[in-house]
């Protein structure tokens, strides 16, 4: 009997679904749309934008030799108003539109508006370069990691999130919207102010081209998840952030906060946003083919790339001190340990559907949502590339953690972990996680140490700001309202 099981995504089928809109439609099919957002999203994951008149960014688009906004350098640099280290208030970014990433946005103004996100550019080439590519720019860094892996190691990705919140009608003190079991229809009961806001959502999404698999109450108090669909992976960020800017809006349209920080309530699971990922051949090689029950060897690239850097991907994935209060042992959220394990919530990472080679995929679950999603995806593939490439070079490789099976990590004796090459741990705090990224060069190198260098600065201000509050309800209440 065949008992596979899920839905056969592709790259190719994936691809041929895109919900694009073109310059054209904008100018003569969606007339009545008069405001076009561009988006960035900086090292502290803040979502930013300028929002410009529909006539002024058509304009914009065809008679600009290079078009963009100028945005200053400075804008990646901030927490709030502070300066990190190593930036100052000098000098300005092209901002460049993507016109690929151009949406129709529902649920964000009081009618609907265009989206796009874009790159930062250098007004000129600087020093001895010959192009106006900037290393800090977390998206170009994402984009430049696909083509990297595609020359590489001949391999193509997709990755669908979910995407975690609660919804709180007040923040101080903070006070959920309601209270529900996990999964509990209670959660959405029929005019309730928690359905009404979670179907306008849903809506939201669906209308702005957003496919979602499904949406359920979660397990905290105020706590929904939203499922999206796989894209590629510079598509599956580009949605992410569209999809939080969704969530917000909706919920302060009825008069709600939504939070995406990762534990507000310390007696209830916390907030992440897990990265589903599946891994595809470009290059038809034999020992790349997926079979029931077997990790191909590209896949086993992917996996082994992942855990070895795991502990310093952890800062850009988990990158605050409240990220270590949901990634604790026992609690779903992945555990302390670096590992893996086939349906195994308390790994790291979670194999699923390991007999159907069509819909098998690795669930992240190292990631809340406080990370930049572009730099994050950036960090999993990169550090994915250092060991996918070697399959490309002729080489084998090698798993040196087998699968935890059945059982968690933390309550292994310390035989049975090293048996199964479990002897590292994730860092227990973010300063630990910086540290970690720093002294892992070859990480560093495939990032940038130019980005690293930046991001961990930012971090660091950042996790000063987050923390300058003296009780614990303050520092819970700044939490909230950032993320």
């Amino acid at each position: 009997m065949d008992f596979t099981h899920g839905i056969d995504y592709t790259p190719a089928t994936v691809k041929a679904s895109s919900v694009a809109i073109t310059l054209a439609q904008l100018k003569s099919v969606f007339t009545r749309i008069k405001y076009v957002r561009l988006y960035w999203v900086d090292f502290t994951n803040t979502r930013r934008c300028r929002v410009i008149p529909r006539v002024s960014f058509i304009q914009l688009i065809e008679k600009s030799n290079r078009p963009g906004v100028n945005i200053a350098k400075v804008a990646l640099g901030l927490v709030d108003l502070i300066i990190a280290e190593g930036f100052q208030p000098i000098g300005e970014f092209l901002y460049v539109p993507d016109l690929s990433s151009l949406r129709i946005l529902h649920g964000v103004g009081t009618t609907p508006i265009f989206g796009i996100l874009g790159r930062f550019e250098e007004k000129q080439p600087k020093g001895d370069k010959k192009d106006v590519e900037v290393e800090l720019c977390p998206r170009t860094a994402l984009s430049r990691m696909i083509r990297q892996v595609q020359s590489t190691c001949s391999a193509e990705f997709l990755v669908g999130f979910e995407s975690e919140f609660i919804l709180l009608t007040s923040t101080k003190p903070v006070v959920p919207l309601h209270v529900h079991s996990w999964s509990a229809s209670a959660g959405m009961l029929n005019g309730s102010r928690e359905a009404m806001i979670l179907e306008d959502i849903a809506d939201s999404l669906q209308d702005s081209g957003i496919k979602i698999e499904l949406f359920h109450p979660e397990a905290a108090p105020g706590q929904y998840e939203i499922v999206t669909g796989p894209l590629s992976p510079l598509e599956a960020a580009d949605a992410l952030v569209y999809t939080r800017e969704i969530i917000v809006n909706v919920a302060a349209k009825h008069g709600v906060h939504a939070t995406f920080a990762p534990r507000p309530f310390m007696n209830s699971p916390g907030t992440s946003t897990h990265a589903h990922i599946s891994v595809h051949d470009t290059a038809n090689r034999a020992q790349c083919k997926k079979i029931p029950n077997e990790l191909s060897l590209l896949e086993k690239g992917f996996l082994a790339g992942v855990l070895d850097h795991l502990p310093a991907i952890a800062a850009i994935t988990l990158p605050i001190p409240a990220s270590y209060k949901r990634a604790v042992d026992g609690t779903w959220s992945g555990g302390t340990y670096v590992s893996w394990g086939t349906e195994n919530r308390e790994a790291s990472i979670r194999l699923t559907n390991v007999a159907s080679p069509n819909s098998r995929r690795y669930e992240c679950r190292f990631i809340d949502s406080t990370a930049n999603p572009h730099l994050a995806l950036a960090a999993m593939l990169g550090a994915a590339m250092t060991r996918m490439k070697m399959i490309n070079e002729g080489s084998d490789v090698q798993l040196e953690i087998q699968d935890a099976g059945t059982k968690q990590a933390a309550i292994m004796t310390e035989e049975e972990r090293k048996a199964k090459g479990i002897t590292r741990r994730l860092p227990l705090s973010s300063e630990e996680a910086r540290s970690n990224l720093r002294k892992d060069r070859e990480l560093c190198e495939v990032l940038g140490t130019e980005l690293v260098d930046a991001f961990l600065s930012v971090n660091k201000t950042l996790e000063d700001a987050l923390m300058q509050d003296k009780t614990e309800d303050d520092q819970l209440k700044r939490l909230v309202e950032y993320y």
